[in-house]
Formats: structure tokens, sequence, C-alpha cells
């Protein structure tokens, strides 16, 4: 599927939207942006508005683009390192489990509530089949 970057640059009624080898467009509102975009790509290039993604970058004044972008890198990489928590600490409250602690201990052991033992042992399976 072919996707159009937009490039979305701040102007005093709006929104400039720089769409990469089409054209260039305006809204209002950003929230506007890729639905317009989307309409525009269809309309010059007589193709469907399902046949292509869109990928919308908005841009408003370079040092805080800078901030933004090192704001979403700073959130991915904190959804991934709670992902990897989440796994390591299923992984282990199953081994607990196997060696026979029980749901109270586990949960004093990984600082977690009883309530959370039981969710990491769900979500692994059967801790006694092995894990």
């Amino acid at each position: 599927m072919t996707m159009y970057t937009v490039r979305a640059l701040r102007w005093e009624r709006g929104w400039e939207l720089h769409i990469e080898g089409v054209g260039v467009t305006q809204v209002r509102r950003l929230t506007e942006a890729e639905a317009t975009a989307r309409d525009y790509i269809a309309l010059e290039l007589d193709i469907p508005p399902d046949t292509f993604s869109v990928l919308l970058v908005p841009s408003v004044g370079e040092s805080l683009d800078e901030e933004m972008r090192a704001a979403r890198e700073a959130t991915a990489a904190a959804q991934s390192a709670a992902a990897e928590a989440a796994r390591s600490t299923r992984t282990v409250a199953c081994k607990l489990k196997r060696e026979g602690l029980t749901g109270r201990e586990i949960a004093t052991v990984l600082h977690v509530s009883p309530q959370r033992v039981s969710q990491l042992l769900t979500a692994h399976g059967n801790p006694d089949q092995g894990a």
C-alpha cells in the first residue's frame, strides 16, 4: 500500500498540508488534516481513498518539533520498558508458583497485589504446565 507523507505547517489561519509528490492544500484545524489530505490525494490522483495510507507530520517550529519528537520517543521507550517489565514479572511469577509459593507469597516477593499475581499467572497460562 502506498503511503503519502503529509507535512502540516502551522500558519495564522490554520495548517498548510504539503503532500509529498501530490500538492498543497489547507485546513483550519489539525484534526481535519488527515481526512482532507486523503480526499485531496484521491481527487488529484483519481484513486479510491482507501487504497493508500497517510502519515501526518505536524510542524509547529523547529525547536518545538524537536521537543515533540523527543517526547514521542520517550513515551515509546517507556511503553516498551513497561511491556518488558510485565513479561519478566509474568515469567518470574510462574517460576515462583512452580517453586511452591502461594499467591500471597508471590505478591509479597514481587511487591504487587495478590490480584495482580492472579492476573499474571492467568496471562501466562497454566503455571503448573511450565512457562
